[in-house]
């Protein structure tokens, strides 16, 4: 069975690459140990959909470098319901100790629904988990969470304070990736950021769909930059 037969939605999906057109696209790219770090969305919570594979990006973004290249070492460190300070904590030497030469840093956005948001206090946490992965050799790769606040998923009371905390994540992720001469994949602004059929029906995370359109984009940026 072909990919368009066992996901006719996502090979429809002009904002989604097709697996095989993806690994093509890394070919060329000289990363051989991936690592990601993070919380749920770098360990892929998500919801599924019909006509979409049911894999997470940095799953999907493992397997595309994995089909052009041996060996080849994969490993998702992320956890669910961690803020920063937690994620270096508990990932970050297990992350070094793999010698990755590609880094996926998805994090933050506990941080950024917490009770008391503290912009400095974040850009001090994240630059202490992403710096030493560069440090290391990494090229480290950031991605930026979808834009939920303006989907109108969330409360109409929350979401104002929720987009200003997320825009202000965006762009100190952004700035970051920016100084240890790693790469932003700006999916906060993706044109289907704020689109609802994208996310999973706890109002958080993004759903199958959401994460082939952010895979997509991950795919893109890193076959730019190798």
């Amino acid at each position: 069975m072909s990919v368009a037969e066992r996901w006719p939605l996502e090979a429809a999906d002009p904002d989604c690459v097709d697996p095989a057109a993806a690994a093509e696209l890394l070919r060329p790219a000289p990363w051989r140990r991936l690592v990601v770090v993070g919380d749920s969305v770098a360990a892929g919570v998500r919801e599924a959909v019909d006509g979409y594979r049911d894999r997470c990006f940095a799953d999907r973004l493992g397997d595309a470098l994995a089909a052009t290249r041996a060996p080849f070492a994969y490993a998702n460190l992320g956890e669910p319901g961690l803020e920063l300070a937690a994620i270096r904590a508990r990932q970050l030497p297990a992350a070094l100790g793999r010698r990755p030469d590609l880094a996926l840093v998805a994090a933050g956005g506990n941080d950024a629904l917490g009770r008391d948001f503290d912009g400095e206090r974040v850009r001090r946490e994240l630059a202490a988990l992403v710096a030493p992965l560069a440090h290391a050799g990494a090229l480290v790769v950031t991605i930026g969470l979808f834009d939920l606040a303006r989907s109108g998923l969330p409360p109409a009371d929350v979401a104002p304070v929720m987009a200003e905390r997320f825009d202000a994540l965006d762009a100190i992720t952004a700035a970051l990736a920016a100084e240890v001469g790693g790469i932003h994949v700006d999916t906060h602004h993706h044109p289907r950021s704020a689109d609802p059929a994208i996310y999973s029906r706890d109002r958080i995370h993004a759903n199958a769909r959401g994460h082939a359109i952010a895979f997509a984009a991950i795919a893109d940026a890193l076959a730019r930059a190798a």
